[in-house]
């Protein structure tokens, strides 16, 4: 039989800088095995103990992202983790992936009004691209590709602008 035993957990255990690398490859695979909540637990780790880490800082910021939908507030979580990316490139294009990952969540609700709220996160996440593109070192196309994706959804699912409201009120 168990005997109850009180848990401190005000103080979370700290990780050591030898083992950064494993846990990093760690965070890696539980993203891709969709266990984002996994991921971000483990980058918290590393940050905790190496806040600096970029590589860290970016599997936070997808796993984050991995979350849209879930959690109401990933999508500030994930604008704040990208304010620390020390890189311009980085932060044009993860911010970039924040918009297009926000589109692709609020085209799977199919609420009213959802798909021209796509449409201007696309457009959003298409300029951080272009911006992204202009900054990204040489044979490195990543944002290329990403502005191309969403191009061929916008083209794919239809996709409009919200039209402008000409709506003029009757004066009695």
């Amino acid at each position: 039989m168990r005997t109850a035993m009180k848990l401190d957990l005000t103080q979370l255990k700290p990780l050591s800088r030898d083992a950064i690398p494993a846990a990093l490859e760690r965070a890696e695979r539980y993203r891709l095995l969709n266990e984002p909540s996994q991921a971000e637990s483990i980058c918290l780790d590393i940050l905790g103990t190496e806040p600096q880490n970029q590589e860290a800082t970016i599997v936070l910021l997808l796993a984050l992202t991995d979350q849209f939908g879930d959690h109401s507030d990933s999508v500030a979580r994930a604008r704040d983790v990208l304010t620390r990316l020390s890189d311009e490139y980085q932060r044009a294009y993860y911010g970039g992936l924040i918009c297009e990952r926000q589109a692709r969540c609020v085209l799977r609700r199919n609420s009213p009004g959802a798909r021209h709220l796509a449409y201007d996160y696309f457009e959003d996440a298409m300029e951080l691209y272009n911006r992204a593109a202009g900054l990204r070192p040489p044979g490195n196309d990543e944002a290329v590709l990403r502005w191309n994706c969403c191009a061929r959804t916008i083209m794919a699912s239809r996709l409009e602008p919200e039209p402008d409201d000409d709506f003029t009120p009757m004066l009695e």
